[in-house]
């Protein structure tokens, strides 16, 4: 694609060490990070958003940070932009035996179990099934993926009503903890409630990360009604009882529906 060149030509260009850009030239691949990962969660508000036209412009920026990482590479003879797609293309096709081999399967969650059974066979350098996991990533997103690599070796429950069974315990514990008084003891009792309830949500078929993002998102919305119908009658919502609040709280809610 002839526009994916001019990118790549561009970002040359850029990097020239005589008449390139200052700022251009000295990134690396560590300084380049924050703004990779603040590009990549403009791009996922977008999405959230259903803002087509600013999800295309975060996705160019997003590809800018590839190609600029890619430049980097190339110019320390790490490796190259097309062994970068070559191996993403190789990798596509090797995890993918049902569309480009004989394999059978028979719906999305088997592609799913395939792709991690085949990842793992690849990394023979790994020491357990749960490496590759960064631990940087929002910690939904890391306890997600660690059930989904434990269910491709087998470690999982059969069907989403065990997953209930599993909160209604976690729930009990949690509230012995609290009973207790012993604060670290809350804390993991809390922290085994919300991993159950991130394994419902794989059971689910849903993306907890993205659950919980949406409720969020619905969260802000409401109570900022909430806050322009105080402003709309003078009042303090401080000044409130929390009946009051949960009042217009439905009011809200019951416009929205």
């Amino acid at each position: 694609m002839k526009e994916f060149d001019q990118l790549v030509q561009i970002v040359a260009d850029l990097r020239k060490p005589e008449g390139g850009c200052p700022w251009d030239k000295k990134q690396t691949h560590a300084s380049l990070v924050p703004n990779f990962i603040e590009e990549l969660y403009e791009g996922i508000e977008a999405i959230e958003d259903g803002d087509m036209q600013d999800l295309r412009e975060e996705l160019g920026d997003l590809m800018l940070h590839i190609v600029m990482q890619s430049r980097i590479a190339e110019e320390d003879s790490d490796f190259t932009m097309a062994e970068v797609l070559q191996g993403i293309n190789d990798k596509l096709v090797r995890r993918h035996p049902h569309i480009f081999g004989t394999d059978i399967v028979k719906d999305a969650e088997e592609v799913k179990m395939n792709w991690e059974q085949i990842k793992l066979k690849e990394k023979t350098f790994r020491k357990s099934a749960l490496e590759g996991v960064p631990q940087g990533m929002p910690k939904l997103i890391v306890a997600q993926r660690m059930q989904e690599k434990a269910a491709a070796v087998g470690f999982d429950w059969d069907h989403h009503g065990q997953v209930f069974e599993k909160l209604d315990e976690e729930v009990i514990e949690l509230k012995e903890a609290i009973e207790s008084g012993d604060q670290e003891h809350i804390m993991e009792e809390l922290g085994d409630l919300l991993f159950t309830v991130v394994n419902l949500s794989r059971k689910l078929g849903i993306d907890a990360e993205s659950a919980l993002s949406g409720t969020n998102r619905k969260f802000e919305r409401r109570f900022r009604q909430v806050e322009e119908i105080y402003k709309s009658r003078k009042e303090k919502m401080h000044d409130s009882s929390l009946e009051q609040l949960d009042e217009v709280w439905e009011t809200v809610k019951d416009t929205e529906k």
